[in-house]
């Protein structure tokens, strides 16, 4: 038995393991370093193959075309808001240098928490966990910019975190950033583009609540709870954070589930006990009251929190900033139905140094247990005045917005907003007589320079299998033409969108068949005109 010879793929060589018997084998075909096919002389194929098991990275998802298209429909909805706004866009790369983007989010001391990182050249590297840090690396960069930067981005990012029911380890954000203004009015004009770009999505007014608080606040409760904030270096203490952290848990554990993890821990729903920040019952009990501070209205809110931090100089800070936006928001029409002052809006970052906010979807859904809750947060940011001097050793003001696309377009299926639109449904093509492929060309080429979206079917099979795969397809017409069509110079449509329609309404089908028939055979110089006629009863 002899090995078979090395053999090259695609300018890379590879040698095959092989066994064979020279007097039994008449051809080797090599196809990849997994497939080879063996012809023997006496015409038998044998097809060996060393199968490779189709599987997707945990956390992380393939998208299909209804999909894509429905996430893409909503960017670009977004986008046109942020553009009226004056924000541009800027892309950044998806890899950093893992010192570049900071230790905001991990738990833990080693590169590899929180993030994916790899070891290149002596560096840590590794996929960016959101879009803020990377564009504060890149205002330190190019310092020459004009100030304010107001940008937008929109971007996959990547979380080693544990994934869950809608909860993966890659998603995309869509970020909007003023850089370089500390006026109140650049946190008021980013939530004020995040409610307007809500409604151009047709989301209700009474679907969703923009929540405000402020990390100053915050810090006040905790400075008025006897809790250290900063180390010595002026970075965030460990029991600060973990403080921070528990208390951005409140809308999945309660106040319940909140007290349990400042104080002695808990167990989560798995069973597994959650080690708490161990803070004595009278110092969580401080922060626990500032949660469950009344909020009928922000001036109320601002009135509870003026009185709770009286001794706190930073806390009153943050409540004068957050009395201005009030005045703002006032004055700009935003009412406190859609945005509201909330005390136990925290974020979960460590950069924010002032306002923070979250958008909150109110309408309810049932969870995997059957149980019912709101959607929940779909957006967050904040100010973060400090993140760009870690490079600089300047401050300079910022804040910010991000809307996480795949869980508001999971929301906008909860609302039946993803329903697709005309652009999206191509017209196909049939092929009855492949004799006449070059008239079906024409066909698709005139639909096509009169900016209709026309498919020709490029596959095999009769009438029934060509209508399956247009309805599987999406499609919003059919064209037919087979030899009695050609012999009279027509073309018979068939309105797939109508026949769905009909379909649908059962008791109405007649009134539909006899007002609007969902299939006319037309002269064939009527093709685009009968087309664009059939589509513009779609059209909003």
């Amino acid at each position: 038995m002899d090995r078979a010879p090395d053999c090259g793929s695609g300018g890379r060589g590879f040698k095959s393991r092989l066994q064979y018997d020279p007097s039994s084998v008449g051809i080797i075909i090599f196809i990849t370093p997994e497939l080879i096919i063996i012809i023997e002389d006496a015409g038998r194929k044998d097809l060996k193959l060393k199968k490779t098991k189709p599987r997707i990275v945990k956390g992380f998802r393939d998208s299909l075309w209804d999909e894509s298209l429905a996430r893409r429909r909503m960017i670009e909805k977004i986008q046109g808001v942020y553009e009226r706004y004056g924000f541009l866009p800027i892309e950044t790369p998806a890899l950093e240098y893992v010192d570049v983007l900071g230790k905001f989010l991990p738990d833990s001391d080693s590169p590899e928490g929180g993030i994916f990182s790899f070891e290149s050249e002596d560096e840590w590297i590794a996929l960016r966990y959101d879009l803020t840090a990377p564009l504060s690396r890149l205002i330190a960069q190019n310092q020459d910019l004009p100030k304010p930067f107001r940008r937008y981005q929109v971007g996959k990012v990547w979380r080693m975190e544990k994934p869950g029911p809608g909860r993966f380890r890659e998603f995309t954000q869509f970020d909007i950033d003023t850089v370089g203004s500390s006026s109140m009015l650049s946190d008021c004009e980013v939530c004020a583009a995040l409610v307007d770009s809500l409604l151009a999505l047709d989301i209700e007014k009474n679907d969703f609540e923009l929540r405000i608080n402020s990390r100053k606040i915050v810090n006040g409760v905790l400075e008025t709870a006897g809790i250290k904030l900063l180390n010595e270096d002026g970075t965030t203490s460990d029991v600060s954070a973990k403080v921070l952290r528990s208390i951005d848990k409140i809308d999945r554990l309660g106040i319940n589930g909140v007290f349990e993890l400042l104080t002695k821990g808990r167990k989560d729903s798995s069973g597994a006990f959650i080690k708490g920040v161990e803070l004595p019952d009278s110092k969580a009990n401080i922060i626990i009251s500032f949660l469950e501070s009344p909020r009928e209205s922000r001036s109320e809110v601002l009135k509870f929190l003026s009185n709770f931090i009286q001794k706190s100089e930073e806390g009153l800070s943050g409540v004068e900033e957050l009395t201005e936006m009030d005045s703002l928001f006032r004055m700009m029409g935003y009412d406190e139905e859609t945005i509201v002052f909330d005390p136990t809006v925290v974020r979960g970052m460590d950069y924010y140094t002032g306002p923070v906010f979250e958008a909150n979807l109110t309408f309810e859904i049932k969870d995997e247990k059957g149980r019912k809750k709101d959607f929940g947060s779909v957006a967050g940011g904040g100010r973060y005045d400090d993140l760009i001097a870690r490079f600089t050793g300047q401050k300079v003001p910022a804040t910010g917005i991000s809307i996480g696309i795949d869980r508001l377009l999971s929301a906008l299926s909860y609302l039946d907003k993803n329903s697709p639109i005309l652009e999206d449904a191509p017209v196909v093509v049939t092929v009855m007589d492949k004799d006449k492929i070059g008239e079906y060309i024409k066909m698709t080429k005139e639909l096509r320079a009169s900016n209709i979206a026309a498919e020709l079917y490029l596959g095999s099979g009769g009438f029934n299998k060509q209508m399956k795969y247009a309805d599987k397809r999406g499609a919003s017409i059919a064209v037919i033409a087979g030899s009695d069509e050609f012999e009279k110079d027509t073309v018979t449509i068939k309105d797939l969108m109508l026949g769905k329609e009909l379909s649908q309404n059962i008791q109405e089908r007649e009134k539909w068949l006899k007002e609007q028939p969902s299939q006319v055979t037309v002269p064939r110089a009527d093709l685009l005109k009968t087309v664009t006629e059939i589509l513009s009863r779609y059209r909003k």
